[in-house]
């Protein structure tokens, strides 16, 4: 292990405080940063995904931000593809990739490799379209149960994208997504690992910077944000990956006169919070961790201190 080149895991849930951090420590460490949000990878979406702004970026430069528009896809297997190869361009420079973010399946992904999934076919996508509008998405849900009970567990009936993606697999393969996930894969990474995971000692005042962000997106403008996204691309559907992020589902909905602004807060205040609640469950579960608590005044030299070992080990 000590011969292999290291690099940095910088994780939290969303709120943690993890993107000044890591511009902190850029200032201070032979370090490149490599975004790992699922939200910043899309263009033209600032505000509701808590975007470091130009002045942040010209200052500590981040990879895989701002990578295609809201209407297009990014697999976690696009992801541990762009990363390997960002990470090996870092390395040759003489740097130190830090890897930063919350999106906890692209962490696994990269460290851990993907299972052999077959590539994407509209042919199929198509009739299980046709199927869903003929008996809803709920009933498409009901048939992923009866072939893979273990995946449509975890899946809620109107998440359309994933229970589609799973009987696309079934009908290709022959296989399940549970059968396909448990399959042994050796995909190492190559390198020598620091994780860290930034975990608030009080969930309590983790909601309360939740809602004060939220309170600040709407201030910056998010819902006209949302109205130019639909404006400028006709084809952007709730089903639609950048659509799933948080709050941009919520804001749809507003805009489709489902609720007022106050019940659009709350809503998006809550989704939020259960994020945060997800990554930290993905955070209790890895292993190796250094763990550090995000509220403590002193996290910025806890963390430097860790990093400046770890690279001079």
């Amino acid at each position: 292990m000590s011969s292999l080149p290291p690099t940095i895991f910088l994780m939290g849930p969303t709120a943690s405080g993890k993107t000044g951090l890591a511009v902190e420590l850029y200032q201070h460490l032979p370090i490149e940063l490599i975004s790992v949000d699922s939200a910043l990878v899309f263009k033209e979406m600032d505000i509701g995904t808590a975007k470091p702004d130009a002045a942040t970026l010209a200052q500590a430069p981040h990879h895989l931000i701002d990578l295609i528009p809201p209407i297009e896809v990014y697999s976690a297997a696009n992801f541990r593809n762009d990363a390997l190869k960002l990470m090996a361009e870092i390395t040759a420079r003489g740097k130190v990739p830090l890897l930063v973010g919350g999106t906890m399946l692209y962490f696994k992904a990269l460290q851990g490799g993907l299972s052999a999934l077959p590539e994407a076919d509209p042919a199929i996508r198509a009739k299980l379209d046709t199927e869903a509008a003929q008996i809803g998405w709920t009933g498409v849900h009901a048939k992923l149960s009866k072939i893979d009970p273990a995946t449509a567990a975890r899946l809620q009936p109107s998440d359309a994208q994933r229970i589609q993606r799973a009987l696309e697999v079934f009908e290709i393969s022959g296989k399940t997504m549970t059968e396909l996930h448990q399959a042994p894969v050796n995909n190492e990474l190559p390198y020598r690992l620091l994780k860290i995971a930034l975990v608030p000692s009080d969930r309590k005042v983790l909601h309360e910077r939740i809602a004060l962000r939220f309170d600040d997106m709407l201030q910056q403008g998010f819902v006209d944000e949302v109205k130019g996204l639909l404006s400028a691309y006709p084809k952007l559907k709730p089903e639609l990956p950048s659509m799933r992020c948080v709050g941009y589902r919520q804001a749809l909905e507003h805009l489709a006169g489902d609720y007022d602004v106050a019940e659009l807060r709350d809503r998006g205040i809550f989704a939020t919070r259960q994020l945060a609640k997800r990554q930290l469950t993905w955070l209790r579960g890895m292993d190796d961790t250094f763990e550090v608590d995000c509220l403590n005044p002193n996290v910025y030299q806890l963390v430097f201190n860790e990093i400046k070992q770890f690279i001079k080990n």
